[in-house]
């Protein structure tokens, strides 16, 4: 794989950016065969010479698309992604959730005064409390990660 032997920890760094390309197999432009620069688990760098390939070099989006691994509708959502956030937005964001919605500050003191009661109570146990209490389904483990979150702060 291109780059590996010179920066043997990049796939990692890609991965927890969230610019892993998950199909760098797909990847068929000749930049990126056997080159220490242009490398096809960079995600962004993937992009980038899909859309340079459609604008400057005047290739139809089909083929720049298929050449790059990509489909032409995700051609047209990372061009419009380009045109309005530049580089920036060829950056992949993360979906879902930012924060955890449901732990909302009335849940986690009554989680905390629930412990305080019982402090063998576990995160199932809680999620069952939360539920009768607040009627709000949260899985054990988000319980878990929020108050490992409070303890650090």
């Amino acid at each position: 794989m291109p780059g590996k032997t010179s920066y043997p920890h990049k796939t990692e760094s890609l991965r927890e950016q969230g610019a892993l390309n998950p199909r760098p197999h797909a990847v068929k432009s000749e930049l990126f065969q056997d080159s220490d620069f242009f490398d096809p688990r960079d995600l962004v760098q993937v992009r980038y010479e899909m859309l340079r390939q459609a604008r400057v070099e005047k290739s139809p989006v089909s083929r720049a698309a298929k050449t790059f691994g990509f489909s032409r509708p995700t051609f047209y959502q990372t061009r419009a992604a380009f045109d309005r956030s530049g580089l920036a937005g060829l950056v992949p964001r993360k979906r879902g959730p930012r924060e955890a919605h449901k732990l909302t500050p009335e849940v986690v003191e009554f989680v905390q005064r629930c412990r305080q009661e019982d402090g063998s109570l576990g995160a199932e146990e809680l999620a069952n409390l939360i539920m009768g209490r607040f009627g709000v389904s949260i899985h054990p483990r988000t319980i878990e990660r929020g108050l490992s979150r409070r303890k650090k702060n």
